[in-house]
């Protein structure tokens, strides 16, 4: 067997954290008086906090200084790090843990491309930090999705070619940076949203073992 590299992203792909950033940042917005919806927050998904704030407040009408600004986003973190403190395995989605068992069997690279910065705390809480060979997560990037750099150091640390790494992403943006990087994109979610991906598949209770021997053996 050939050895390739797998990078999974973190939020949406191995836990859903996506709903503890919905929380935290509604708590946020109704606190200044206004709500928004799991449509809207759709939008959020794979995006910077800045970036996050930023249409939160146009979707209020809001404008705040820049010191309200830098609180506001310290005061949603924090919000959301009290929800990811009670996370446990659970947590993980299904079929994520036998699909990182199989590729650690067949001796393959496992690796971590998320922009969270909290990603080893999460992983640690749900029991899968020693599954994976590297980590990257948003205190080793400067540059967001659909900027590949945080695929491009996994592969690096990794000493391995892009063409060679497979990337698990649930967000277009990651989606798109994997595919700028030259990589195997493989879309977790829904196929009309991840259509720029290699492959969709709903989750991983889709993904078989002999497509995951495909994958390593192209």
């Amino acid at each position: 067997m050939s050895k390739k590299a797998f990078i999974f992203d973190l939020d949406g792909v191995i836990v859903d954290t996506a709903k503890y950033h919905f929380l935290a940042w509604r708590k946020l917005a109704n606190s200044m008086g206004f709500d928004f919806t799991h449509e809207q927050n759709e939008q959020l998904k794979g995006v910077s906090r800045v970036k996050s704030l930023e249409k939160i407040l146009a979707w209020g009408n809001k404008s705040v200084s820049e010191d309200e600004f830098i609180k506001f986003m310290a005061q949603k973190n924090d919000d959301y790090l009290i929800y990811i403190e009670k996370m446990e395995a659970q947590e993980i989605l299904p079929d994520v843990t036998k699909t990182l068992d199989y590729l650690s069997a067949a001796n393959q690279h496992i690796a971590l491309g998320s922009a969270s910065k909290n990603a080893r705390m999460i992983l640690e809480k749900v029991n899968l930090l020693e599954k994976f060979d590297v980590l990257v997560d948003g205190n080793d990037v400067t540059k967001a999705k659909p900027d590949p750099e945080v695929f491009l150091i996994a592969a690096q640390q990794l000493h391995t070619n892009p063409e060679n790494c497979i990337v698990f992403e649930d967000a277009v943006a990651g989606i798109q940076a994997a595919n700028t990087a030259g990589m195997v994109s493989i879309g977790i979610g829904d196929k009309k949203t991840l259509h720029e991906s290699d492959y969709v598949f709903k989750d991983f209770t889709e993904i078989s073992e002999a497509f995951l021997k495909e994958l390593i053996n192209r």
